[in-house]
C-alpha cells in the first residue's frame, strides 16, 4: 500500500458483490483495475464462525435481501472458497492492482497472512471491538486499515490500544489495562504511526449525506496523530471525492457491476463507469492540493504582466504640472510604477513631459 503524502489510495470495495460468483468476483476485478483503483478489496469469512443463527439481518440487509431467512443463511451464500481466494489474487497480479479482503474471524485472518501472504490488512468497522482478532492481526505485522463505522473516540482508542499492544510485541498478558498501557507507550505509538490508517466511515448503507459528517476525520485526526481516510457508503461520488480535498490519504468505495442486482450491498455501490469518474476525480482533487503555502507559481509569474497595472499619463502631462488623479490613471500592462504608488507621487510636479498613456517613471 503506497502511503506517500501525495497519493490517496482508492480501494474499490467489492466485498460480497459477487453474489458468491468467482466469475461475477473475476469481473469486478477487472472493473476495478479499469477505473483505475489501486486496490480491490474482497471479504474473507466463514459464515458459521462470522454469525449465530440467531442473528438477524441489519435493516439495510432486511431491505435489499428481504426480511425472511436469518443473516446466516445469507452470509453462506457470500463466502469465497480460499481456490476462489487464489484466482482472484492471480487476477489482481495480472491486471496490477492490489489485492486485500477484510478477515472476519481468526481462520480467515490466518488464511489471508499465512497462505496468501497479503501485507495489508482492512478491519472491518464490526470487528472494531473483537479484542481477539484486532491482537491477532497486529501480531502478524502486517499494516492495518482500520475502519470505524459505529464507533465512539474511546471505543476507537481501546482498538488501537490492542494493535499497539500486538504490534510493538508487547511482553505483558493481553488486558484491557496493559492495552492502554501500550496505546501510551512511545513503542505502541511509534508502531500506530507506521503501520495503521483509520478511516472515517458510517454504518449506514446508502448513507444520507446529513449523516456523512466529512468533518469527523479530523476529529479522528486530532485525537489519535494517526494517517486518516474514509470509507464512503453515500450515493454517488461527491463524497469521496471532497474526502480526497478534506486530506484522506485513503478512499474506499464499494464497487458492483449492476446495482439492480440482489444482495445486501449493490444499492450503496458504483458501477463501473461511476468508479472511473470517481478515481479521475480523487486524482485530479489529489493534483490540486499542492503545498500549503501561499506563493505565486511559474505559470502565474508569466502573467504577471499583461494582467497587472501600471500608473501611466491619463492625458498628455506638461513638465511641472502636479500629479493627481486627473492625470494619472492605473493601466495595463504592469512593468512600470505599481498602482499602490499612486499617493507617493500625488501632489508632486512631474519632472518631464509625458504622452497620454506613458508610464510613469
Amino acid at each position: 500500500m503506497r502511503r506517500s503524502s501525495a497519493h490517496v489510495y482508492v480501494i474499490a470495495e467489492a466485498g460480497v458483490n459477487h453474489n458468491g460468483s468467482l466469475k461475477r468476483a473475476l469481473q469486478l476485478v477487472d472493473a476495478a483495475a479499469d477505473a483505475g483503483a489501486d486496490a480491490v478489496k474482497f471479504q474473507t469469512f466463514r459464515a458459521e464462525d462470522l454469525a449465530s443463527g440467531t442473528a438477524p439481518k441489519a435493516q439495510y440487509q432486511k431491505k435489499a435481501t428481504g426480511s425472511s431467512g436469518s443473516q446466516l443463511a445469507m452470509l453462506k451464500k457470500l463466502e469465497l472458497s480460499p481456490a476462489a481466494h487464489r484466482t482472484l489474487i492471480a487476477r489482481c497480479r495480472r491486471r496490477r492492482i492490489d489485492f486485500l479482503s477484510s478477515p472476519f474471524d481468526e481462520a480467515s485472518l490466518r488464511l489471508l497472512t499465512d497462505t496468501f501472504r497479503l501485507p495489508v490488512l482492512k478491519i472491518p468497522s464490526g470487528e472494531i471491538t473483537n479484542g481477539p482478532l484486532l491482537l491477532q492481526a497486529a501480531r502478524t505485522g502486517r499494516r492495518i486499515i482500520l475502519s470505524t463505522g459505529m464507533s465512539t473516540l474511546a471505543e476507537i482508542e481501546a482498538a488501537l490500544g490492542v494493535l499497539a499492544f500486538g504490534l510493538s510485541g508487547a511482553r505483558l498478558a493481553p488486558s484491557r489495562k496493559s492495552f492502554a498501557r501500550a496505546y501510551r507507550s512511545a513503542a505502541g505509538r511509534r508502531q500506530l504511526r507506521r503501520k495503521v490508517v483509520v478511516l472515517h466511515c458510517v454504518t449506514d448503507y446508502p448513507t444520507p449525506f446529513k449523516d456523512v459528517h466529512l468533518r469527523a476525520m479530523h476529529a479522528l485526526r486530532d485525537a489519535f496523530d494517526l494517517p486518516v481516510g474514509f470509507s464512503d457508503h453515500s450515493l454517488g461520488i461527491a463524497v469521496p471525492i471532497a474526502a480526497a480535498a478534506l486530506g484522506a490519504c485513503v478512499i474506499e468505495k464499494h464497487v458492483t457491476l449492476d446495482r439492480a442486482l440482489p444482495g445486501p450491498d449493490h444499492r450503496a455501490s458504483l458501477e463501473p463507469e461511476e468508479l472511473a469518474a470517481m478515481v479521475s476525480g480523487v486524482r485530479q482533487v489529489e493534483l490540486s492540493l499542492g503545498k500549503e503555502a501561499k506563493v505565486p507559481g511559474a505559470a502565474e509569474l508569466r502573467n504577471i504582466k499583461p494582467a497587472r497595472k501600471s500608473l501611466v499619463a491619463a492625458r498628455d502631462i506638461a513638465r511641472g504640472e502636479i500629479y493627481s488623479a486627473s492625470n494619472v490613471v492605473a493601466k495595463r500592462p504592469a512593468g512600470g510604477r505599481s498602482p499602490l504608488d499612486f499617493w507617493d507621487i500625488a501632489g508632486r510636479r512631474a519632472p518631464r513631459d509625458y504622452r497620454k498613456n506613458e508610464p510613469i517613471r
